[in-house]
């Protein structure tokens, strides 16, 4: 239970930072283009290479800091990052057809399930 807390607390501040930032942004760049959302995945990506590498070689926090920073703050900011590492594990294991399947497999079912909620939505209220 201690661990589902860390993550809980973490996935909240995660949350409100990936949502002050789209306002943030939003009113600076215009919502014509989804730069929030582009810069909020670049970022959080970026920010878990730097933790995962920092917890690999320099730094060992543990296990209820580590999934805080990781699956609360950065999981509630953007899901991208654990997607960006997820493929970038597979890379380093080698995994290269896993690794595309994965990435592949992640963007056109994702899109499709989005899609296909939004058609089972407009014929159950048509």
């Amino acid at each position: 239970m201690k661990m589902v807390l860390y993550v809980a607390f973490g996935g909240a501040l995660g949350s409100v930072a990936r949502y002050l930032t789209a306002q943030g942004m939003g009113r600076w760049l215009g919502a014509d283009f989804p730069w929030a959302t582009l810069a909020i995945n670049i970022v959080g990506s970026t920010v878990m290479g730097l933790l995962v590498g920092l917890m690999a070689h320099l730094w060992t926090p543990s296990p209820e800091l580590r999934a805080f920073l990781t699956v609360g703050i950065l999981g509630g900011f953007t899901t991208f990052s654990t997607f960006s590492l997820d493929v970038a594990t597979l890379l380093e294991r080698g995994d290269l057809g896993g690794a595309a399947f994965y990435l592949l497999a992640s963007l056109i079912v994702s899109i499709g399930g989005l899609f296909a909620g939004l058609y089972l939505v407009r014929m159950v209220t048509a």
